[in-house]
């Protein structure tokens, strides 16, 4: 049970909940198979899979939970075939043209008919729950995917708050420096050989791989006006990944030492102690590493503290603080009409994104902004 991607939020105001009633109400809402005509489904499922019936493991406050996301997988190209061989028929022997509106029926028809035949693509996603902690991390570094595990979690529990992670300084901005200025990096901070860099207001990157990332090549295209968007470090000798400028860790890997502890530690063929046994390992890692790395950004940015600033968060930047934003933000009033008609807590940033077609990001901390300030 090693995490290999992490997508971390901040919970307000969690719930308190003990872990036998979490189980049960995990396992009240479990994965079932999809039905013949369900397009996808998700539920809950063990984390151990067929070793073991427990929706949730949980030591010392911290928790682990699984998803199971199915899907039936229908190509696009076929339905689109589909559509055009019967629309075709239709105008062959009607000698007229098939209209969009009769397509699209066409469309819902044909998807229906051929859905029981589609294969089922099935994703477990593992969720971590650092109760002391109040964050919620994700083993994916995909946002649909963390959005609709937090989606089924706040269904499951009735309400539940979560924001992506934000601190005091932009990650892009520190690993910016960090690579620039050798003095500025954390003593608990080593640079891996590699990084993303982006020209401001320029699409264009740079992947660095497997290089040194103070020679003189590297720090010209710094000077250049180059920034820092991902970044291989190791914190604290422990955990090694890729930081992005969302605060998400790519490609996680954990030292020689920590896995000869959980070898160690290993209960033979007792899949359930070995899961256990290597989660309880990692969750003290990972939470130590997130530690350290919050403090190196300057901290959280809370709500207190967020409500004094003047900055108006966008696309480009989602570490920026939400203070000001009523007043930058042109779709803040039709989001706060979105939620008197939309059922409480249930206002999710991939439903804003829809909604408004807007970025992720930015859809983020406008649900941000409306948790702070009551309205959901």
């Amino acid at each position: 049970m090693w995490f290999t991607n992490i997508t971390v939020y901040q919970l307000h105001n969690a719930p308190a909940i003990d872990s036998i009633t979490l189980h049960e109400t995990l396992q009240a809402e479990a994965a079932k198979p999809l039905g013949n005509t369900d397009a996808k489904r998700h539920g809950w499922t063990p984390p151990a899979g067929r070793a073991s019936n427990a929706y949730l493991h949980e030591s010392q406050g911290h928790r682990l939970l699984s998803m199971l996301k199915q899907q039936r997988m229908l190509p696009p190209k076929v339905v689109k075939a589909a559509v055009e061989e019967k629309a075709a028929e239709v105008e062959a022997n009607e000698g007229r043209k098939v209209t969009r509106k009769e397509k699209t029926a066409f469309k819902e028809q044909i998807t229906e008919e051929l859905l029981p035949r589609a294969f089922i693509d099935s994703v477990k996603i593992d969720a971590w729950w650092d109760v002391e902690k109040n964050r919620i991390i994700i083993n994916s570094a995909s946002r649909a995917r963390c959005e609709e595990l937090l989606d089924l979690l706040r269904e499951t529990l009735g309400s539940l708050k979560a924001t992506p992670l934000s601190t005091q300084t932009l990650p892009i901005r520190a690993m910016t420096t960090w690579v620039s200025d050798a003095q500025s990096r954390p003593a608990n901070l080593q640079l891996g050989d590699k990084a993303t860099l982006k020209a401001k207001g320029d699409d264009g990157k740079i992947a660095a791989t497997q290089v040194d990332l103070d020679s003189d090549e590297i720090q010209q295209l710094l000077e250049s006006g180059r920034q820092a968007t991902n970044l291989a470090i190791t914190i604290d000798e422990r955990v090694s990944g890729v930081l992005t400028d969302s605060l998400q860790l790519k490609g996680l890997r954990f030292s020689d030492q920590l896995i000869e502890q959980a070898d160690h530690a290993d209960d033979g063929d007792d899949a359930i102690a070995r899961l256990e046994s290597d989660f309880f390992l990692m969750a003290h890692a990972l939470s130590d590493t997130l530690d350290s790395l919050v403090h190196m950004l300057g901290g959280e940015t809370v709500r207190e503290v967020a409500a004094e600033k003047g900055t108006r968060p966008d696309d480009s930047h989602p570490g920026e603080q939400i203070g000001g934003f009523e007043k930058e933000e042109p779709l803040l009033k039709e989001a706060i009409e979105l939620v008197k008609r939309s059922p409480r807590d249930k206002l999710t940033v991939s439903k804003l994104q829809r909604h408004f077609k807007i970025g992720y990001n930015r859809a983020a901390w406008m649900q941000a902004y409306l948790i702070q300030n009551g309205h959901i």
